[in-house]
């Protein structure tokens, strides 16, 4: 297996905006430690951080992996997934199930020697993730519901690795809001783009099952959904103004983007709105990240 196969097994891009995120709660988490010894210029903290990087980089490779392996001869039929390792052939199932099981206990084990919580977070993503929110992809739209839950557990497992016996309060639920309500434009966006390709293996992902008003609709929803939710950092006093203002102006964008949809029900909109997503959560989270750290 080549270096290329490899990244297309774990889905690296996707593998790393998880860390990513993941790894930004993390110094959210640092910074409102209750624990006095706890510093972000800790050589512990970053010893900690570095556990949390390549952990969750392992976790989340071992879902991705998990997900190939029981949709291989659905990855068959789509044009952007055909040349994945699995069902190209050059991979067989049983070592990717290996492969799989070997990234998810060590990535486990790394997260759970930060607390147990931690690693109990990490297995039930894990869990839902492939078992769950793969197999629902054939069956219902309600499958990007399940996923989102997935989706949205990087930033609450990295808070939580903050805190030396793990616990959940009132920034890990916000965390964990915004990236989950953040999933469903993002999700509508990319299926409403390849729906296509996504028919050829069953997938029903869209709101109401195709491009029509319904699910341009419900998609506009979400991103309205949003735009208070992203104020939640300052309405809760955790970030001040500049995180505030910058979330508000990214969320009006976003806003926009899921109007335009609704008003043309265009692939060039729902494309449009799917960069947009790419963009909408590293900048938000980074924006409350350095406010949170200013304070």
């Amino acid at each position: 297996m080549t270096g290329k196969d490899f990244s297309k097994l774990i889905k690296t891009r996707l593998t790393f905006l998880v860390v990513f995120s993941a790894s930004i709660s993390f110094i959210i988490g640092v910074k409102h430690n209750p624990n006095p010894e706890a510093s972000l210029y800790s050589t512990q903290m970053w010893i900690n951080w570095l556990k949390l990087v390549i952990g969750g980089f392992l976790v989340t490779s071992a879902a991705n992996c998990f997900n190939e392996v029981i949709e291989k001869d659905l990855d068959k039929l789509m044009k952007r997934t055909m040349d994945r390792p699995m069902p190209a052939g050059r991979m067989t199932t049983g070592q990717g199930l290996v492969l799989g099981l070997g990234m998810g206990i060590a990535g486990t084990y790394l997260l759970g020697s930060l607390n147990l919580l931690t690693g109990l977070l990490s297995v039930f993503s894990i869990l839902l993730y492939a078992f769950a929110y793969t197999p629902l992809k054939q069956k219902s739209p309600i499958a990007v519901f399940v996923g989102a839950i997935p989706g949205a557990l990087p930033p609450l497992i990295g808070y939580v690795a903050a805190q030396p016996h793990g616990r959940i309060d009132e920034i890990a639920l916000i965390l964990f809001g915004i990236q989950f309500v953040w999933q469903f434009p993002h999700f509508w966006a990319i299926a409403w783009v390849l729906d296509d390709d996504y028919k050829l293996a069953g997938f029903r992902l869209l709101p109401s099952g195709g491009r029509d008003k319904v699910s341009a609709a419900i998609t506009f929803l979400f991103t309205a959904i949003l735009v208070p939710v992203s104020l939640l950092p300052t309405i809760y006093h955790y970030g001040g103004y500049y995180v505030g203002g910058v979330s508000l102006v990214c969320s009006l964008i976003f806003l926009y983007q899921g109007f335009v949809l609704l008003r043309t029900c265009e692939i060039k909109a729902a494309r449009s709105l799917m960069f947009g997503s790419f963009f909408y959560l590293p900048v938000v989270q980074l924006m409350f990240l350095f406010d949170f750290i200013a304070k």
